[in-house]
């Protein structure tokens, strides 16, 4: 399967190097480049890629402001932030508006590779250095009460919805959340469809966002991937 990309960045030389690194995976086809939000949210429409690399800096329309739009019109494209900002609180924006990644550009060239891989096939990526950052700025924020209507749609979740997605939000893949629960890998992912569906959410991200930022998550310990 060939994996179609779009890079939206506004610095011509860092998507030069970008786009020539890339072109080295035979299954990875760069289908257009674009230097500013405005540009890059019409080829995405026009071109419906199956990644994004999205800078957050960007002349006109911010990062930010473009993924918004883009969780709208192209909710089943994995975008991946790419950028220089180590922030905790734009970190966590872009994951609630639906960033499927968050790599910091001096990520190396494998684990850029891996990062889309893992994208595509639905996986969060996070940029190691960005955990820490993440999980105060989920600390901060679960302080705050929970407003009425989110205690509604909690309250559609069945007690496994509700610990599908505490596993989710702990970090679980979909064998470990299998395996935990006794069930099998095509249930859980049907319990994640409900999850998503019911919650108005776009992505498994947003659902670890969702339950850590109400203080849902559960146990503090991450189920670990067993041989």
């Amino acid at each position: 399967m060939t994996i179609r990309i779009l890079l939206i960045d506004d610095h011509t030389l860092f998507r030069s190097g970008v786009r020539l690194l890339l072109k080295r995976q035979s299954d990875f086809e760069i289908v257009a480049e674009a230097a500013d939000g405005i540009e890059g949210l019409k080829r995405a429409r026009e071109l419906t890629p199956d990644v994004i690399l999205l800078d957050l800096n960007m002349p006109g329309l911010s990062g930010l402001e473009v993924l918004q739009i883009l969780s709208q019109d192209l909710p089943d494209c994995a975008v991946i932030v790419l950028t220089v900002s180590e922030e905790g609180d734009e970190l966590a924006e872009a994951l609630r508006h639906g960033a499927r990644g968050y790599l910091i550009k001096n990520i190396d060239a494998d684990a850029l590779v891996t990062g889309i891989r893992r994208a595509v096939a639905g996986e969060p990526v996070i940029d190691p250095a960005m955990t820490g950052r993440l999980i105060d700025q989920f600390r901060k924020q679960a302080a705050t009460p929970a407003r009425p209507e989110n205690d509604a749609q909690r309250s559609k979740l069945s007690t496994r919805e509700m610990q599908v997605a505490q596993l989710l939000a702990r970090g679980a893949s979909n064998k470990v959340i299998a395996r935990e629960l006794n069930v099998t890998e095509s249930t859980v992912k049907i319990h994640v469809q409900n999850v998503l569906k019911k919650l108005n959410l776009t992505s498994r991200v947003q659902i670890a966002v969702y339950m850590v930022e109400r203080g849902l998550a559960g146990a503090d310990e991450q189920p670990a991937d067993k041989p």
